[in-house]
């Protein structure tokens, strides 16, 4: 982030945003105690340093290889937060143990013991803070946030537009996935070049590949006419992938292929095509489980996930969320009073800034008090250690379809939560119990802040 750059206008929602560099020579950091790794395994004694996020894994492009038969190829992500280290099991085979307990997600203490495999590795927290950049301003292009993780993340997102990598956005629904692949976009050397949308969700196998590579005159029953593809048509620009997760295997080595020689074959012709684009996906699956469960194709991964970025959640960047109502609100702030606010900062937003923006609209069209009543009760009025029925007693007045979906979300919640405990946490016997692929039962662990 040095050196001034010129400033550039998008728009983006019909709304337009102003992106603007630090002046030259700032300096506007965070401190953040990294995490000391020393372990031994089949290659001798190793150790590494970790701030931020890590993949462990003993597949050679992670980010802390384990070399251990009995580690999976992508078996743990590490997580280095202010308050902590925090440590997630990827749906590993012989599973993620913190001082000899199972988990699926926790916290190591400061000076703890975790087991990969038949591997014991050692943490301990660094003795001394390393400084972490924080953007100096509170808006990234279409992006907002004073926090000091959307800050960073700011600040991550102005480095990553200043190369030609591979982008991997990851991050729950309605955290603003595709406005921060925007921001990439806007903010590089390619802004005035196409930024081409491909729904990997939306479409079927065969018309995916078509949408992707194109194809010739008569390629298939329908080709009446010849088809440029998105990723051909994106040249000198940026192909988005929106919910990559949803990529048949059937094309993912299609897309490898693509990645690793930088040319496109059009369905129904024989020569390739040299293309410049960048790659910027998004998914709100975790990829890494997937690989595990054989649902994504680990070379894949590794070349999408070049440069990853994980979008923070609403309820972890709580403190902005004042500055987003106003925005949301476009002035009218006259029915945002102080004790809708106080309302709004004890709810969980589990449908991120999208449900808040919604609830916003809400609020100005019907006004707070019709607007609160069509959203999910909030947590904070449910009687301390309540079961689901006394949870939902507050459903019994109100519009019917947002009492049966708080309903069905507790139950939901409750469902889970007692599975886990029944099992120990052990997320696949709760998957087996449940009749589900254990990746379900990831995503309700994470939906559901279990």
């Amino acid at each position: 982030m040095r050196g001034p750059m010129a400033e550039k206008r998008a728009r983006f929602d019909d709304v337009e945003t102003v992106m603007q560099a630090p002046p030259p020579g700032y300096e506007t950091v965070a401190l953040r105690r990294s995490v000391q790794i020393h372990w031994t395994d089949a290659r001798g004694a190793r150790s590494a340093s970790v701030d931020g996020r890590a993949v462990l894994g003993s597949a050679p492009d992670a980010d802390v290889v384990v070399a251990d038969r009995a580690v999976s190829r992508i078996h743990a992500e590490l997580e280095v937060r202010d308050e902590g280290v925090w440590l997630r099991d990827l749906g590993s085979t012989n599973g993620t143990f913190i001082e000899g307990v199972q988990i699926s997600l926790a916290r190591v203490p400061d000076a703890g013991r975790v087991r990969l495999g038949s591997t014991v590795l050692d943490f301990a927290r660094a003795a001394e803070p390393t400084p972490i950049d924080l953007w100096p301003h509170d808006r990234f292009g279409p992006l907002l946030g004073g926090s000091a993780r959307m800050r960073e993340l700011f600040a991550r997102l102005s480095r990553i537009a200043a190369t030609d990598s591979t982008v991997l956005i990851q991050g729950e629904t309605g955290t603003g996935k595709e406005l921060v692949a925007r921001a990439i976009h806007d903010a590089s050397s390619r802004a005035s070049e196409p930024f081409v949308i491909v729904d990997c969700a939306a479409l079927v196998e065969s018309v995916l590949e078509a949408e992707l590579f194109g194809h010739a005159k008569g390629a298939f029953t329908g080709a009446v006419a010849a088809r440029t593809g998105a990723i051909e048509t994106a040249d000198k620009g940026t192909v988005f992938l929106d919910e990559i997760g949803e990529l048949p295997l059937s094309v993912q080595p299609k897309l490898l292929r693509v990645l690793e020689s930088r040319t496109v074959r059009p369905i129904g012709e024989t020569a390739h095509r040299k293309i410049d684009v960048r790659f910027v996906s998004v998914t709100h699956r975790d990829l890494r489980t997937m690989v595990n469960t054989g649902a994504f194709r680990e070379d894949l991964f590794f070349r999408l996930s070049v440069l990853p970025v994980a979008v923070p959640p609403l309820r972890e960047r709580s403190e902005d969320i004042p500055m987003l109502m106003e925005h949301f609100a476009r002035g009218s702030t006259e029915k945002l009073g102080p004790e809708l606010r106080d309302e709004i900062l004890r709810r969980p937003w589990l449908g991120n800034v999208r449900e808040l923006r919604n609830f916003v609209e809400r609020v100005l069209a019907l006004g707070p008090k019709e607007a609160l009543a069509l959203s999910s009760p909030t947590p904070a009025a449910v009687p301390a250690g309540g079961d689901a029925w006394s949870v939902l007693e507050a459903t019994f007045s109100g519009p019917l379809p947002a009492a049966r979906e708080a309903w069905m979300d507790q139950l939901e919640r409750e469902y889970v939560r007692r599975l886990l405990e029944r099992h120990g946490r052990n997320v696949n016997a709760a998957a087996q119990e449940a009749g589900v692929n254990r990746t379900y039962i990831y995503r309700l662990i994470r939906k559901h802040d279990l």
